[in-house]
């Protein structure tokens, strides 16, 4: 067996041995961005199953990310999500970066939901909206790269919708239904861990990008490889500023504070969403 699917498969027959002791099964996986943790607080009967536990996985580093995955109920199906992910620029490689995400394939779920705290490209977004991501900008090296792993997908998989249409017709219906006011754009992923200068946000708004981050794609991409159905959302965190505006600094910190307050709302979308699928 290649060693790579090796180690995916030991690690879904450990987390699956603690899940089936409790009778779950997860349908519907969820990656929780930075400061996005709150949606796991909605997740009933849960079940939190440490990264560090787990045979062969790495270590969350980044600030925001508690490290581990939650199983349990949320929107009334079973769900299985990631309190925080792993990011190319902690040094792991792309097979480790995505290693969750095929975990969770064969673990079996049918459904992906990803989320991501973002910088706003768009001049028209604000701080905290949230933006529906209708497709990508990839600039992390694409974790399909060297063999390929064919009990997952083919060696090209297409991508010519890799955020699903019809998941993100639905969630538009349930926004406007919620009273919620939502954006819908293109998620550009760099390598990080810098944030971006004003003359990298003008080049990215040149280039189609509606919101900036150092993540997903790569989730993304090992997803649709196998075929399953993504949706995605970014929570504007802050936002693009001129080279003039020379009192700005971004930070950190301030960014996991407004990912958390826009989590009430996100979590208020997936959780109908995934009981509406």
């Amino acid at each position: 067996m290649d060693l790579r699917a090796e180690r995916i498969h030991v690690a879904a027959s450990f987390i699956k041995g603690i899940l089936d002791t409790v009778g779950l099964a997860p349908e519907v996986g969820i990656v929780l961005g930075s400061g996005l943790g709150g949606l796991a607080d909605e997740i009933s009967d849960p079940v939190t199953i440490p990264y560090k536990t787990i045979p062969g996985f790495p270590v969350s580093t980044a600030i925001g990310h508690k490290g581990d995955f939650m199983a349990g109920r949320l929107g009334g199906k079973p769900v299985i999500a990631m309190r925080g992910r792993f990011h190319y620029y902690e040094g792991y490689d792309p097979d480790t970066v995505t290693l969750p995400i095929r975990v969770m394939k064969v673990l079996g779920i049918n459904y992906l939901f990803v989320s991501n705290a973002a910088g706003g490209v768009n001049p028209v977004f604000n701080v905290g909206d949230l933006m529906i991501i209708k497709d990508h900008i990839n600039q992390i090296p694409n974790p399909l790269i060297g063999p390929n792993l064919e009990d997952f997908g083919p060696r090209f998989p297409d991508m010519t919708r890799p955020y699903d249409p019809g998941l993100i017709a639905l969630a538009e219906e349930i926004a406007a239904g919620m009273g919620l006011g939502i954006r819908k754009g293109v998620y550009l992923a760099c390598t990080g861990p810098t944030y971006e200068t004003p003359h990298e946000y003008k080049y990215m708004r040149i280039i189609g990008a509606d919101a900036v981050g150092m993540s997903t794609t790569p989730e993304v991409i090992v997803a649709r490889h196998s075929d399953i159905p993504v949706f995605g959302v970014s929570v504007i965190t802050d936002v693009a500023h001129e080279a003039e505006d020379q009192d700005y600094v971004t930070d950190g910190e301030e960014i996991i504070r407004q990912a958390a307050a826009a989590a009430v709302r996100m979590t208020a979308l997936f959780k109908t969403l995934i009981e509406r699928i």
